[in-house]
């Protein structure tokens, strides 16, 4: 992927040395207390909720509560740019993101409001809780922004089997589509529908928004290409293996040897692989109705 020199977005926010404090506390909740140690929860709870994570559920979970906290008073700005190299590829991913969906919304005669980006370490305060790094990178709708600490990247090399830049930049477009579901009005009927429905039938809801936002990472990389022609051979391979590695059933099988559907909440690997091709092939978002009635 030839992302050096390519523009970086001024929308990051590089919290990593403002004192969020380290380590994975409070993580003994999570999931309605399966029992899993803190290994176990560092390598297959980080993988369960890795990509595409619900705020409104996980976050709110973490935190005691059914839904987002108050959104945290931070008056600062962004500031200076990072120079790492790990940040700015970020930052380059992010601002493309913006271009491409800047453009495609003023085709339509819309404007896009672009999320903030934020990079942390170990925890930090959200408009959804307590962000945590053992959850991987997150979206909160209740403040509009992206969540990540820069070590989730080690952990989708190496523990996950997803390595490569692309594989990363699959990371942030699914992020950022969760964005364009809050900006849509999908995340708040979700939440809605949270409060009213069983918690299987919650889940397989879920795997609807996040095939969604699976589909939506695909329709920017379909677009992301024609724009910049940035992608070299294997990128979209990297993508796609990312896909299918962090499937539920591959997760599931990885961490406790079975495979239990009903409590899928992000979708399969076949199905993951599927929705982020649809919208590649298709580079529309009408193509990725989820929640229509076809079978996914």
């Amino acid at each position: 992927m030839k992302w050096e020199g390519q523009r970086e977005s001024d929308n990051i926010e590089d919290r990593r040395d403002s004192g969020g404090g380290g380590g994975f506390p409070g993580l003994g909740g999570l999931g309605g207390g399966r029992g899993l140690g803190i290994g176990g929860i560092a390598i297959a709870l980080i993988a369960s909720w890795a990509l595409g994570i619900n705020p409104l559920t996980v976050l709110g979970l973490l935190g005691g509560g059914g839904g987002p906290a108050p959104v945290p008073q931070q008056q600062q700005g962004p500031g200076p740019k990072p120079q790492d190299p790990g940040a700015r590829f970020v930052s380059t991913v992010l601002a493309d993101t913006e271009d491409v969906w800047g453009a495609y919304f003023a085709q339509r005669q819309q404007r896009y409001q672009a999320p903030h980006l934020v990079l942390f370490r170990g925890r930090y305060p959200t408009g959804c809780g307590t962000g945590e790094a053992a959850m991987g990178p997150f979206y909160c709708p209740a403040d509009a922004k992206v969540y990540i600490d820069l070590s989730f990247y080690d952990t989708l090399k190496t523990r996950l089997g997803a390595p490569g830049d692309f594989a990363q930049a699959y990371v942030i477009a699914h992020e950022v589509g969760h964005h364009l579901q809050n900006l849509m009005g999908t995340t708040a009927k979700m939440d809605d529908a949270r409060r009213r429905v069983s918690e299987r039938e919650y889940n397989a809801l879920s795997v609807r928004l996040e095939l969604q936002a699976d589909c939506f990472a695909g329709v920017w990389a379909m677009h992301s290409q024609q724009g910049k022609g940035w992608l070299e051979q294997g990128d979209i391979e990297e993508a796609l293996n990312a896909a299918s590695q962090i499937g539920d059933d591959t997760l599931q099988r990885r961490s406790q040897g079975t495979v239990v559907p009903e409590s899928f909440t992000h979708g399969s690997s076949a199905q993951r692989v599927r929705w982020f091709k649809r919208g590649l092939e298709s580079g529309e978002l009408k193509s990725c109705n989820t929640f229509g009635g076809e079978a996914l």
